[in-house]
């Protein structure tokens, strides 16, 4: 088990085991005073991908494309990233929104390489225990999360969307591969379109009116017992919708992690556990929409955290994996206006009422100017 946690200093005379202090009371904790402030609402140029060809014939000109599973997953053979244009960057983004995870094998990059390339889809964000304000660096995990999870309040090997916490969650990610075990330490991906199409008419219903609050306080915690690391910016919870409309593809997708959500804003917390247990089977038996990459030194995987959650598999190897991850920011997330229980789109509605004032005549309503006055 980690060396850093603080329940390995308070042994029970009575089991024999670490006991679980509150974090109140652990210094390391309680005395953390983060640098940076909570972040505020910012609103991303439009997404790359709206700029593509659906076709893609840029991008398929020069690289072959083999699809892992029906659902999620596709393998770009014979291209370089490095060598890609600004169009098929752009294309290779709506195949990513499309297929939620692009893999390529063999690849050239370079860290300074790699911050240039995904500076192209946004402004890059900033995991909040990542020391280079470019990227993280992203290790594996020998550990045994069950038993770890008895000591620190986050389930750090459960499926999560990256920082779905923020109020601004990433959007795109993309991760490569430094140095890494011959066997072991794989990552799978499972489709939010999938886990949502796969839910009965009457849930989706149902939970397409529902906000799902994602926080970081238990990932706050373990990050400065277990990782020995402080973060850069206070814990803050979120609350975003538990279905979100694709902004580029114009599919819904279930918007629930079992990594950072803690329950559902509109309902009582048994409900909450409830409905939270329903979802973590949901989720880990979603085989038919899920895949699994072995990785390779020289190996890339770009994916689009607001359709796809991903957790790394935890294993026993002893030889080092390290990878580099880039990551930019992307749009609020907001729940859809509904009429009959049906998302619409008021857009329409807002151009008339910018030229409406109501007046009242004899009982009746006219309009006949601008509302906003």
């Amino acid at each position: 088990m980690a060396a850093n946690l603080e329940a390995l200093k308070h042994i029970s005379k009575d089991s024999g085991f670490p006991i679980t202090i509150h974090p109140h009371f652990s210094p390391k904790i309680r005395d953390h005073v983060p640098p940076d402030p909570i972040r505020k609402e910012i609103f991303p140029d439009e997404d790359r991908a709206s700029c593509a060809d659906p076709e893609r014939r840029a991008l398929f000109s020069v690289a072959k494309q083999v699809d892992l599973t029906e659902s999620i997953g596709t393998l770009l053979e014979n291209v370089q990233l490095s060598q890609l244009t600004p169009q098929q960057l752009d294309e290779l983004a709506l195949l990513v929104n499309e297929r939620g995870v692009v893999f390529f094998r063999n690849q050239d990059l370079t860290t300074d390489q790699q911050v240039k390339l995904f500076e192209h889809y946004g402004t890059l964000d900033r995991h909040p225990a990542q020391k280079d304000v470019r990227h993280v660096v992203i290790r594996g995990s020998c550990e045994d999360h069950r038993e770890i999870g008895k000591y620190t309040p986050w389930p750090s090997g459960e499926w999560h969307a990256d920082t779905s916490f923020e109020i601004n969650p990433p959007s795109y990610s993309l991760l490569r591969m430094e140095e890494h075990p011959p066997v072991g330490g794989d990552t799978a991906w499972v489709s939010g379109y999938g886990l949502y199409d796969t839910l009965s008419d009457a849930m989706k219903k149902f939970v397409e009116g529902l906000h799902a609050v994602h926080t970081s306080r238990l990932q706050y915690d373990t990050i400065l017992d277990l990782w020995g690391v402080g973060p850069n910016r206070p814990p803050i919870d979120s609350h975003h919708p538990a279905v979100r409309t694709h902004p580029v593809t114009g599919l819904k997708a279930l918007n629930v992690n079992t990594g950072f959500v803690t329950g559902f804003a509109e309902l009582k917390k048994s409900e909450s556990d409830k409905l939270l247990d329903f979802f973590s089977h949901h989720i880990h038996s979603a085989d038919d929409h899920s895949v699994r990459w072995k990785w390779e030194v020289g190996s890339v995987a770009m994916w689009d955290n607001r359709c796809v959650l991903h957790r790394v598999i935890p294993g026993s190897y002893e030889a080092p994996r390290r990878g580099i991850r880039t990551t930019v920011f992307g749009e609020k997330r907001k729940l859809p206006y509904l009429y009959n229980n049906e998302p619409i789109s008021i857009a329409p509605l807002t151009d008339c009422l910018q030229h409406i004032t109501i007046l009242q005549v004899k009982g009746e309503l006219r309009g006949s100017g601008d509302l906003n006055r």
